[in-house]
């Protein structure tokens, strides 16, 4: 192949352009797991274009810019347009659950198992997915942007950020799985020669061993199963 001085030109689809016009937050108002789905949804004409509260009305204005459809006001099922908020945690209450940081889209949470969590103000988009799973109701959702809602609360530069780093988490996510199902295909390979290597002799000992096989065979056919289906993005 010859060798060309000049840069390839990535054309983008539709749902990668409405995707560079969504906020970013993550929050899952759209009815979508995250905001790419929601931008797919959009580009093949699944979804309507006023299904995120966070982006506002000129986030309605951009999307319909870029798909022709007329410009409509945010759906009240989805939420309401709002000045853009933080969440706090009152860390006399919390008590470590690390709910909050399994929820966080954007690992904007700092924490360990029962040790006191925080948040980090200025990585947090105000999706409100922590909010619910805390036990305790130590997490609160503070405006911080006066009157300004929509895009006019909310930069480029911030959103950009936040999907970088929902991006990078649902990468290491899918790696943490994809590792952890490698050590228990691991783990079943060798209790299968373990058990296969055992010694029996009377009908009942062969019985057992043959029970065992087939219930680590099981365990391994679901294992094998669950691979081959790609997982729901839920982030």
């Amino acid at each position: 192949m010859a060798f060309s001085p000049f840069p390839r030109t990535v054309t983008k689809t539709l749902a990668d352009l409405i995707e560079d016009v969504l906020p970013q937050t993550q929050c899952t108002k759209c009815g979508y797991p995250a905001c790419r789905p929601y931008a797919e949804a959009i580009a093949d004409g699944s979804a309507a274009i006023n299904q995120c509260p966070p982006g506002g009305l000129e986030g309605v204005r951009r999307i319909a810019a870029l798909t022709g459809r007329p410009v409509i006001a945010i759906n009240p099922v989805n939420g309401y347009e709002r000045p853009r908020p933080v969440a706090f945690i009152d860390e006399q209450l919390c008590i470590g659950c690390t709910l909050c940081i399994q929820a966080c889209p954007v690992d904007a949470i700092l924490g360990a198992a029962k040790q006191m969590h925080t948040i980090l103000p200025s990585l947090c988009t105000g999706c409100d997915l922590c909010v619910a799973p805390c036990p305790v109701d130590c997490i609160v959702m503070y405006p911080v942007t006066g009157e300004l809602s929509g895009w006019d609360a909310w930069p480029q530069r911030e959103a950009d950020a936040a999907r970088a780093r929902h991006d990078l988490r649902s990468e290491r996510l899918r790696r943490e799985r994809a590792e952890n199902d490698a050590r228990l295909a691991a783990k079943a390979v060798a209790k299968l020669r373990e058990v296969t290597a055992e010694t029996g002799n009377t009908p009942a000992e062969l019985a057992e061993k043959e029970r065992k096989r087939a219930i680590i065979a099981a365990a391994m056919e679901r294992a094998r199963l669950k691979a081959a289906t790609p997982p729901a993005d839920k982030d």
